[in-house]
């Protein structure tokens, strides 16, 4: 692995999987400070189970892999990260703000006394995002695209170099992922952080993402959209022919029989 320092996530012949049964296997990547790599395919092709790998959460089942220039360890502060289902938090009768509070550390629930510096990173952090103007509203009765910046809000606490978001479009309405991109493109120029944005739909992202990460059929490729979104590559991925057809500067991945394999952006009303 390139031990260059510029690297922040390096593997080689990674085999990723479950109970010793492997999902995707033989993954070399590296990833440099400030890039956007959107993590695509379909479901259960070891997007997700990549995160958390990258977390400590789940060691790999071979190969090698460094995160900041040392092994994954579970509660790194230095990888904010925004999880894919958080359907049980909408209960919690807390506000936005208080559900930061409670869970600071990123790693426990409770109730904590903050310093007033700790009190402060938390309404920075919240302006940073534009959620300080409805950050003391019940959480529950926030908007899809209200959590989700609470939820960006609390990964980012602490200016990780890292941050990892899992489906975080799947919930919004077609207009809010582009505002929730446009934050993203705002932040990541202001704190020089590296995104990995695990998604079904490329189309929201093209005009984003540095690389592509791409898991399908056991497989895993990485580099430019234009190299990897092909028909050529994806065939050679899928082991079955597959089409990816540009339409109206959107992209389509179709299999044998013209199903779009990425699944369509289901839309969300806020």
């Amino acid at each position: 692995m390139d031990t260059n320092r510029d690297i922040v996530i390096a593997t080689q012949d990674l085999t990723l999987g479950y109970d010793n049964h492997p999902i995707v296997c033989n993954i070399t990547v590296d990833i440099k400070r400030g890039e956007f790599i959107g993590i695509l395919g379909p479901n259960g092709s070891g997007k997700s189970t990549f995160l958390r790998v990258l977390l400590g959460l789940i060691k790999p089942l071979s190969g090698k892999i460094s995160v900041l220039n040392s092994s994954p360890a579970h509660g790194n502060i230095n990888i904010g990260y925004m999880p894919q289902m958080r359907s049980h938090l909408t209960i919690a009768n807390m506000t936005g703000r208080a559900l930061i509070e409670a869970t600071c550390d990123g790693l426990h629930y409770g109730l904590p006394i903050l310093s007033k510096t700790r009190k402060q990173q938390i309404q920075k952090t919240l302006e940073m995002v534009g959620a300080d103007r409805f950050a003391d509203r019940i959480f529950k009765q926030l908007s899809g695209g209200e959590r989700q910046r609470i939820y960006l809000a609390q990964a980012l606490l602490g200016n990780p170099d890292i941050l990892l978001l899992d489906e975080p479009l799947s919930s919004l309405d077609p207009r809010y992922q582009d505002v929730f991109i446009a934050l993203l493109n705002e932040i990541q120029r202001n704190l020089d952080v590296t995104i990995l944005f695990t998604a079904h739909d490329p189309n929201p992202l093209l005009g984003t993402m540095s690389r592509v990460l791409f898991f399908a059929n056991g497989k895993a490729a990485i580099g430019d959209i234009n190299i990897i979104i092909t028909s050529a590559t994806l065939t050679a991925m899928y082991g079955t022919p597959i089409e990816v057809v540009r339409l109206r500067n959107r992209l389509f991945v179709l299999s044998d029989t013209q199903q779009n394999i990425l699944g369509e952006v289901r839309h969300h009303h806020d």
